[in-house]
């Protein structure tokens, strides 16, 4: 009887490794092989799978050998900022297959597939799953979000951007823009008339005070504590993101996960008190319902309740940290630019006196700077602030006639199509504000190959408020001083979500 017990148990364990070993192998070898071969198939060269890696090593090398040493003073930036992918793209084409672990990595840099890509209406391109859940503890607002449920938060969200709010906000920008000047002004009369700033900082600092004031009527220093946590949590975020995640390893207290926890829960504690008092003054009357919280607050009571406390903390972290990356990034990759370009400098600076004067820009004459307009976009041409987005297939899909499996990762490199030569011209590295001086749809040949807020229906709501800022600011700044690169200067953009100066940019400011 124990024999017969014995033997029926081996049998039956027997079964059960042989049925966990079959779900490994397709999961992990043979899926991922045939999605392989059926891309094979159909003409995409590319890597080939690695058990469980894929490119994931030999991504992390390019990086730290191209992060190793700043470039040359020009704009060839793209081995640089996306290593592996330039290298991918110069060896099988710009349409070519990688591996992210076990997931197929399809390299995209043709703009009409691109393009048709950002334009699905239909569901079929989403934005990827999260397979670490630590990696979503720095944000799930607008921008994760799928379906209805995106459809729905973004008709709530979308009437805190348009034109008449945006406006009203000129004023908290102005502010903003006003401390930040006679911040450097003390600075240079402090060191005789010039001195070097590093100008990164300064712009989030900026960035910050600007959202703070303007999206949740606060100052800078309310919402300082929510930016210093958050940059801390990106550098944790981005090291889960390309670690192998094993189930339940996020629940096991090691120092760094309970540090994502904390910063977590602290940025959730301070929103929720900012929260509480911006409904508490919407209730008792005061003003205070203008700035995207107290829109968020009213939308969450005028549409039955859809938008809960937890989405409104979810969204005001987006907005804190992508608002500030963004703003920031632009004008110091700008500030950098005039300072290698002088000529265009002084363009820009004798039309906002022009417009002007010395008064401080009004929302009017923004939208009359021209010149700085033009020198902005060719900014965010070269130094977009993403420089490549993501894009999951959810079901089996036909992409420029190629039949592209489910769960196939599409990976757009926005920086490469902003320089390449077949859209923009043989002089496609080369700084040239001039190209936009017909607009963005006559900037390009043929087509729009310029995204740098995205495109089609998930184009970021935040790039007016992001361009009306940034305008302000480089117009007063352009107002008070001249300014050159540092000798201490190195040319080192790096990718940290955002495109980021990696060694800051020191730059010298004179008074005129």
């Amino acid at each position: 009887m124990a024999d017969c017990i014995y033997k029926t148990f081996m049998i039956s364990a027997f079964f059960v490794a042989l049925h966990v070993i079959s779900k490994f192998a397709h999961k992990f070898w043979w899926r991922p092989k045939s999605m392989q071969n059926l891309l094979r198939q159909q003409g995409i060269r590319g890597t080939c799978y690695k058990l469980l890696s894929g490119d994931m090593p030999e991504m992390k090398r390019c990086e730290e050998e191209a992060l190793s040493k700043p470039i040359n003073l020009n704009h060839r930036i793209v081995p640089r900022v996306i290593p592996f992918f330039h290298q991918m793209v110069q060896k099988y084409g710009k349409l070519s297959l990688s591996w992210f672990g076990r997931t197929p990595r399809l390299i995209i840099g043709d703009v009409e597939l691109i393009r048709y890509i950002l334009a699905d209406k239909n569901g079929h391109f989403v934005k990827p799953p999260t397979m670490n859940p630590l990696v979503d503890l720095l944000q799930q607002g607008l921008s994760t979000l799928e379906g209805e449920k995106w459809a729905k938060r973004r008709r709530l969200v979308t009437p805190a951007f348009h034109l008449e709010k945006l406006k009203a906000m000129v004023p908290a920008f102005s502010t903003s823009c006003s401390n930040l000047i006679k911040r450097w002004q003390k600075l240079v009369t402090e060191h005789q008339g010039s001195c070097e700033v590093d100008v990164a900082p300064e712009f989030h600092i900026l960035a910050g005070d600007v959202i703070a004031r303007a999206a949740f009527g606060s100052s800078y220093k309310e919402g300082k504590q929510i930016f210093e946590l958050q940059k801390e949590q990106v550098v944790l975020v981005l090291e889960a993101y390309y670690s192998v995640y094993i189930p339940g390893l996020r629940f096991i207290p090691t120092r760094k996960n309970k540090r994502n926890y904390y910063i977590y829960d602290q940025i959730k504690a301070i929103l929720q008190n900012m929260i509480q008092r911006k409904e508490q003054a919407i209730k008792e009357g005061e003003m205070g319902g203008n700035d995207l919280l107290g829109l968020l607050l009213q939308c969450k009571e005028q549409n039955d309740n859809s938008m809960t406390i937890e989405d409104v903390i979810e969204e005001c972290k987006l907005f804190y940290f992508a608002g500030q990356e963004t703003t920031a990034n632009l004008l110091t990759w700008t500030m950098i630019l005039l300072s290698m370009h002088p000529n265009w400098q002084e363009k820009a600076r004798n039309e906002v006196l022009e417009i002007c004067g010395r008064k401080e820009p009004d929302f009017e004459a923004i939208n009359r700077l021209k010149i700085v307009s033009m020198v902005l976009h060719e900014a965010l041409r070269l130094y977009p602030p993403v420089t490549h987005l993501f894009r999951y297939t959810k079901c089996e899909t036909n992409l420029g006639g190629m039949i592209v499996p489910a769960d196939v990762e599409l990976y757009l490199p926005i920086v490469l199509l902003h320089y390449d030569k077949n859209y923009w011209g043989d002089n496609a590295e080369d700084f040239n504000p001039e190209r936009f001086s017909g607009g963005v749809s006559k900037a390009s040949k043929d087509q729009i190959a310029f995204y740098p807020f995205g495109w089609g229906p998930r184009i970021c709501l935040g790039q007016n408020f992001a361009l009306i800022e940034a305008k302000m600011a480089l117009a007063m700044i352009l107002q008070h001083f001249s300014f050159q690169l540092s000798s201490s200067y190195a040319h080192a953009p790096y990718t940290l979500i955002t495109l980021q100066p990696q060694h800051g940019a020191p730059i010298v400011l004179q008074r005129i």
